[in-house]
């Protein structure tokens, strides 16, 4: 049992896919209390052995808790380690970790008497919320039901793990450009313009756009301009002029974009300079196509990179792909099938489309990957693209982005309103994150594709489903 504070102080009691997902999440709470139920150490001990991605997660999560408790003696783990000292900066935990044996629990304290291991952790909730009254105990976790289930139980607090959300709505959503109504020239009182080779870059007044990032789109209403922020201190926007009607003209291995958003990720994708491109928007608006015609351009026309490695998420993100015979490509045909579809897209006018693909794959030495074999590679000079990725957690894409090495390009995209994980959120999403944590970084570009192209069914069930 943790020892009893003041009631400005939390109790949290943590269920173990917060630790999945976080694994070091009991440092995040302050000077809060931590207390995780025995039941959440038994079933990460049986995740641990488990061929699932989530069970490296669940031994760096025991073996942290481990580091904090293995000098402490039964008596302490029952009422509680300091974890002071464990943090840096003003949000170190100055709380304590405490585990309680909830498998000792009378049948007397138990408000769920049935032995899910939910309810047992629900239980050792409601137990320290009577114990501890006035004291605010707070159970975490990301399974909704659960949640609803607590509630109903009677306990006051419940919440989601939220200490890596970075933003409270999904509106907020960096967009990676900006719209100015009218003319953009009309809003912008001096600029200085200088050329270099073909290009033409203003320097503007830094107000003109106060939220600014480098690599954001800067379009206006009269379809006259269009700019791309190349830099910025804090007085001062450089603009690269990219016009219009030459960014509308991009084009990539036959395909040229169908509207500004389009065109605005064509330019982010072929621009070598950026090294992480991520694209989000609606089913239907071009994404997995956009950014298979510019690998293949990149790699087989301008020889820029030596190969393109396509991966995604699975609803099983990285469970063993099966003992059926065949090949890791040919296991993970079915989950890749947008990219298959298409390549049939970009060579359906050709003599021979099937002929060409097969060419095709093997010129541009496509690979397809499963996510759970990323791990521990390092990858060279190539063009990985990663689709479906909504469905990852920041931690699984941090993951992939680190095997990234010299000269390769990573293409995340990913549609926020079609979430399969149980545990996420279009704000908790990895994708999310993503976008937030990379916004100040140079070296990428984010592009929302507003506007369904597929079909005018498409679009009708995007808007109106």
């Amino acid at each position: 049992m943790p020892r009893k504070k003041s009631n400005e102080t939390k109790i949290y009691v943590l269920d173990t896919n917060i630790l999945l997902h976080e694994p070091y999440a009991f440092l995040s709470f302050k000077e809060h209390d931590v207390v995780v139920p025995m039941t959440v150490l038994e079933e990460l001990d049986y995740i641990k052995d488990s061929k699932k991605d989530v069970a490296r997660d669940a031994r760096v999560s025991i073996r942290s808790m481990e580091d904090l408790l293995h000098d402490a003696t039964p008596e302490q783990m029952l009422a509680g380690v300091s974890m002071a000292g464990l943090g840096a900066g003003k949000d170190a935990p100055t709380g304590a970790l405490s585990i309680f044996a909830d498998l000792n629990m009378m049948e007397a304290q138990q408000v769920f008497t049935s032995n899910e291991n939910d309810n047992r952790i629900i239980n050792v909730a409601l137990h320290l919320q009577k114990t501890y009254a006035p004291q605010q105990i707070v159970l975490v976790t990301k399974d909704l039901n659960m949640r609803l289930k607590a509630k109903g139980a009677g306990l006051a607090h419940v919440e989601d793990y939220r200490t890596d959300q970075l933003i409270s709505d999904i509106k907020y959503l960096s967009r990676g450009y900006h719209e100015f109504a009218g003319n953009f020239w009309d809003q912008v009182k001096s600029v200085e313009s200088r050329s270099e080779g073909r290009d033409t870059i203003h320097t503007l007044p830094r107000n003109v756009l106060p939220e600014a990032y480098v690599n954001e789109f800067l379009l206006d209403d009269s379809k006259q301009f269009a700019g791309l922020v190349e830099s910025m201190d804090d007085e001062h926007l450089e603009v690269l002029d990219l016009g219009y009607e030459r960014l509308m003209s991009r084009h990539a291995w036959g395909i040229s974009p169908k509207n500004v958003g389009q065109a605005m990720a064509l330019h982010a994708l072929l621009d070598a300079h950026i090294d992480l491109v991520i694209l989000t928007g609606p089913a239907g608006s071009g994404k997995t196509l956009l950014a298979l015609a510019a690998a293949l351009e990149m790699v087989v026309e301008k020889n820029m990179y030596d190969k393109i490695i396509v991966t995604r998420s699975t609803p099983d993100i990285a469970e063993s792909i099966g003992f059926l015979p065949g090949t890791e490509e040919e296991k993970m045909a079915p989950w890749l099938a947008a990219i298959t579809d298409s390549l049939e897209v970009l060579h359906k006018h050709d003599e021979n489309a099937k002929s060409s693909m097969n060419y095709i794959m093997e010129k541009a030495n496509i690979q397809f990957k499963s996510v759970n074999f990323m791990r521990g590679r390092s990858i060279q000079n190539s063009i990985v693209i990663l689709d479906e990725s909504q469905n990852l957690t920041a931690s699984q894409l941090k993951t992939i982005i680190t095997r990234c090495g010299e000269g390769t390009k990573l293409i995340c995209s990913g549609n926020l309103a079609q979430i399969d994980s149980n545990y996420l959120s279009p704000v908790t999403s990895g994708l999310t994150y993503l976008v937030e944590k990379f916004k100040n970084f140079s070296g990428s570009a984010t592009i929302n594709l507003d506007g369904v192209v597929r079909s005018r069914l498409a679009q009708f069930a995007e808007e109106q489903m």
